[in-house]
């Protein structure tokens, strides 16, 4: 009975899984079939397959746009775990008055609709003269993100028991050293699924993209979108190009899906 059992729910999470994927195989599928097929109704898994709408869309300079997300993306995610893990370890390690407001402060900016503040955001950035920038969009995915870094690595520093703090001041290491030799280690596997989070929201970002960049600095979403036309959808040049997209994210989440798991499973899903 129980290998009955554990049969049907391996069974189970295996057809999960694939309903899950379902829409990202689709997508790779299509993108090798031409335009007629690609809109045809209903749908048909036998079609010649062709790499027509990777060459037209390589030819239409996705590499630029590419190069911006990844530089943008890389970069704020960066600032972004540097200053949220910074943040995170002062409100868990030490007793400061007033952290659970911090804490709320930092969530209530999450709140309010990208939508809302995209009108003062794009007057502020012309003045300033970073309108089509990477600067622009790497402060605004930096600060979109900081919230996120906050509070996932402040339930990571929760599960560290004080005391290592304090036995590593006790044998003469400075709040630096104990900080990078001994508690950062310790939480490793939650700064790495803290930066996949941010690295994904950031890469998957859309309204500042296309609102504040033109030519110079757009961005991958901001790409995509050029193939919705008054003509129509393309939906087989759109299927190689979110293909595209996706790569980096599901690559990388592939190489760091040890500690991914094991990061989400050992305090970001905690209270």
């Amino acid at each position: 009975m129980k290998k009955l059992l554990a049969g049907l729910l391996t069974t189970c999470t295996y057809l999960a899984a694939f309903i899950y994927f379902f829409p990202l195989l689709w997508m790779f599928i299509t993108g090798f079939k031409n335009e007629g097929e690609a809109v045809i109704m209903p749908p048909s898994i036998f079609f010649s397959p062709t790499l027509e709408n990777y060459k037209i869309v390589w030819g239409s300079g996705i590499g630029v746009f590419l190069g911006n997300s990844a530089f943008i993306v890389v970069i704020s995610t960066l600032l972004a775990l540097i200053l949220g893990v910074s943040a995170a370890y002062a409100l868990s390690m030490f007793r400061m008055k007033k952290a659970d407001d911090v804490l709320f402060w930092f969530i209530s900016t999450k709140m309010l609709p990208a939508v809302g503040v995209i009108i003062p955001v794009y007057i502020i950035f012309k003045k300033l003269g970073l309108l089509d920038s990477h600067l622009a969009l790497i402060i605004l995915y930096t600060a979109m993100n900081i919230p996120l870094a906050v509070w996932m690595m402040r339930s990571f520093f929760n599960d560290i028991p004080y005391e290592i703090i304090e036995s590593t001041q006790v044998d003469g290491a400075t709040g630096l050293q104990g900080f990078f030799k001994v508690t950062l280690p310790l939480v490793k596997p939650g700064v790495i699924s803290t930066g996949l989070l941010c690295f994904v929201f950031a890469w998957n970002e859309f309204l500042f993209g296309v609102n504040l960049t033109y030519t110079d600095s757009s961005t991958m979403p901001v790409f995509m979108a050029s193939f919705m036309t008054q003509e129509g959808l393309f939906w087989g040049k759109m299927s190689a190009v979110a293909t595209t997209a996706v790569l980096p994210s599901i690559i990388l989440g592939w190489f760091t899906q040890k500690q991914l798991v094991q990061g989400l499973t050992m305090g970001a899903v905690k209270g």
